[in-house]
């Protein structure tokens, strides 16, 4: 199993690249949104890669990040959700994007990926909403690492930049933390902080905990 390639950029297509990786070249397929963040050819990359296998294929597929390439794995367990229908789902959110729309059940922001119908959305909300707490702190840690043009060292850094600033995942990783030592589940925490940072894109750790709490308190 070839999970990760590091190496030199040789050419970008329109939904694949080919890494050069010390003479072997290996043909990467990535979505819209990892390809526009990949630099130009000569540049150094790395991708977490996962190896799809059927009788007629056999295909990498690569992630900047391996909260992006766990929840590729995940959304293929949705019944009709292929590795196409993730990738078109993750190249309209972005990871973050998935989490936080599972997250609050908003299954109308997932029907906007190319290809996926209401019907499916709602499924993929449904089977996967308590998957998003786990993922959501993953994302506060997960970075990709790229090799140095010799090939030695490793500077761990993402392949490709994030829709959000890095800093957003972290400031989510650590509300979670910190509401579950309160005592609030997983599914309500989730909400909460994913509804905090909607309402204020960027907010740091502090913001986040206490607009989340705002909305965790009981009404009335």
């Amino acid at each position: 199993m070839i999970g990760r390639i590091a190496g030199r950029l040789d050419y970008r297509a329109a939904d694949h690249v080919l890494i050069d990786v010390r003479g072997v070249g290996y043909v990467v397929h990535v979505n819209e949104r990892t390809l526009a963040a990949l630099p130009g050819p000569g540049a150094a990359v790395a991708l977490y890669t996962e190896l799809l296998v059927r009788e007629d294929l056999l295909q990498l597929v690569g992630f900047p990040t391996l909260a992006e390439k766990e929840w590729h794995r995940l959304l293929m367990t949705v019944q009709g959700v292929g590795s196409k229908a993730a990738m078109a789902i993750l190249s309209a959110l972005g990871p973050e994007g998935v989490s936080r729309a599972l997250a609050l059940g908003d299954w109308s922001a997932v029907a906007r990926a190319k290809g996926v119908g209401p019907k499916t959305a709602q499924r993929v909300v449904l089977e996967l909403k308590d998957k998003a707490p786990g993922m959501m702190a993953m994302a506060g840690l997960a970075a990709a690492a790229v090799l140095e043009e010799d090939g030695t060292a490793v500077v761990e850094r993402p392949a490709a930049p994030a829709p959000a600033p890095a800093a957003t995942g972290a400031a989510a990783a650590e509300a979670l933390s910190a509401l579950s030592n309160l005592g609030y589940g997983p599914g309500d925490a989730a909400g909460a902080v994913a509804q905090a940072m909607e309402a204020a894109p960027g907010a740091g750790t502090a913001d986040v905990i206490r607009a989340a709490l705002r909305l965790l308190a009981p009404k009335g």
